[in-house]
C-alpha cells in the first residue's frame, strides 16, 4: 500500500510500501479519496509534538480525510461499504496520507452530501476546532462579541461562520486584500493586522479564538470583558492539557510553566486563558455535515494538490497565503 511516511524527525516525507491496516471489531475501512493538508501535518513531522505526541517512527503522516467504505469490523452499526464518508481519526491513529486506512467507528461520519471529496477533506480537523472552541467550550450565543484570529485561514474560515451561525457578533484579525472575503464569511468587524492594532479598537468582547499565540494572545486576553475566554490554539498548553494528555510529572511540570505567564495575565484581568488540541469526534461531524447540508456552513478550498505533491505542498503551508484549506487527491486519484 502506498503512503508518504516519516522516518525521522525534521527529515522529509517520502512514499513508501507500507503493511495493509488492521481493521478492528470496532473499525471501518476506508479507501482515501482526499486528504486535507494542515500545519499540524508539518509540525509533527519537524518533531515540534514529540514530547506529547510520541510517535513511534517510522509513521504514516496526515490527519484529514474523505473517502469511500471498503469493509466494517463486526461490531460497526453505522457504517456499511460504500458509504462516503470523512474524519479526523484520533490522535493516536493519524495516517490519512495512504492508499487505505482504518478509523475508529466513533471517529466517523457520512460526508455532507453536498460537497465533494475534496470539500469534505477540507473540513475535519479545521471545524472540530471550531466547534469544540466556540460550541463545547465557549458556548457562545446569539448576542456575544467574538474575535477570531487569522480569519482567512483554515481554522479562522470555518470559525467565523460558525460564530455567524451562532448569533455572535464576529471581528476578525486579515490582510486588507483578504477583507472582503472575510466579510463575505460573516465577519462584522475587519481589523487590518498590518495597519492596525486590534487592541485599540475592540473591547468588551466574550470570547477570542487566538491561532497566533504569544504578543497577539496577550493583547487578547486586554480585549475581553470580565469573565471573557480566550481559548489559544497555537498555545501555549495548560495544566488541564497536561491532565488531559496523561503527560508524566515533568512534563506536567514543564507545560505548566510554559503557561504560567499568560495565566496569571488572565487572572489579574479578571478573565481565562484555555489551551485547545482538538479531539476526534465522529458525533460532532455528524452536526457540522448538517449545517454544511444547510447552508450554514460552506467548506473554503484554496489550494488542491495532486497527492505526490504532499510533501512540498506540507512545506509551503506557512508561508503561501491560502485562503481556507489546501487539500489533494488522494493516491487512486492523484
Amino acid at each position: 500500500m502506498r503512503a508518504f511516511v516519516v522516518t525521522k524527525y525534521r527529515e522529509p516525507l517520502h512514499e513508501a510500501d507500507v503493511p495493509e491496516p488492521v481493521v478492528g471489531e470496532h473499525d471501518v475501512l476506508v479507501r482515501v479519496d482526499a486528504v486535507g493538508l494542515n500545519q499540524l501535518d508539518e509540525k509533527i513531522r519537524l518533531g515540534e509534538f514529540k514530547q506529547v505526541l510520541p510517535y513511534s517512527l517510522p509513521a504514516i503522516m496526515g490527519n484529514d480525510l474523505a473517502g469511500t467504505v471498503l469493509r466494517v469490523g463486526g461490531q460497526v452499526r453505522r457504517f456499511r461499504p460504500g458509504d462516503e464518508v470523512f474524519a479526523r481519526p484520533d490522535k493516536d491513529r493519524i495516517g490519512t496520507f495512504a492508499e487505505r486506512i482504518a478509523v475508529a467507528e466513533a471517529d466517523l461520519a457520512i460526508k455532507p452530501a453536498s460537497v465533494t471529496m475534496l470539500e469534505a477533506a477540507s473540513l475535519p480537523l479545521v471545524s472540530l476546532t471550531a466547534w469544540q472552541a466556540l460550541v463545547e467550550r465557549g458556548r457562545v450565543q446569539a448576542g456575544d462579541k467574538v474575535l477570531i484570529h487569522a480569519g482567512a485561514g483554515g481554522v479562522g474560515s470555518i470559525a467565523i461562520q460558525l460564530a455567524k451561525h451562532l448569533g455572535a457578533t464576529v471581528a476578525t484579525t486579515a490582510s486588507g486584500a483578504n477583507a472582503d472575503f472575510v466579510r463575505g464569511l460573516g465577519a462584522d468587524v475587519v481589523i487590518d493586522y498590518r495597519d492596525q492594532d486590534f487592541e485599540q479598537l475592540l473591547s468588551g468582547y466574550d470570547l477570542v479564538l487566538d491561532s497566533l499565540g504569544g504578543t497577539n494572545l496577550e493583547k487578547s486576553l486586554r480585549i475581553l470583558k470580565p469573565g471573557g475566554r480566550a481559548i489559544g490554539i497555537a498555545g501555549p498548553p495548560d495544566p488541564a492539557f497536561a491532565r488531559e494528555m496523561g503527560l508524566n510529572p515533568l512534563l506536567r511540570v514543564a507545560l505548566t510553566l510554559m503557561s504560567r505567564k499568560v495565566r496569571r495575565a488572565a487572572r489579574t484581568l479578571g478573565v481565562q486563558y484555555e489551551f485547545l488540541f482538538m479531539r476526534a469526534s465522529g458525533d460532532q461531524l455528524r452536526e457540522i455535515a448538517n449545517l454544511v447540508d444547510a447552508g450554514a456552513l460552506r467548506p473554503v478550498v484554496g489550494q488542491v494538490h495532486r497527492f505526490d505533491e504532499i510533501p512540498q505542498a506540507l512545506a509551503s503551508l506557512g508561508t503561501s497565503g491560502t485562503r481556507g484549506k489546501a487539500v489533494a487527491h488522494g493516491p487512486a486519484s492523484g
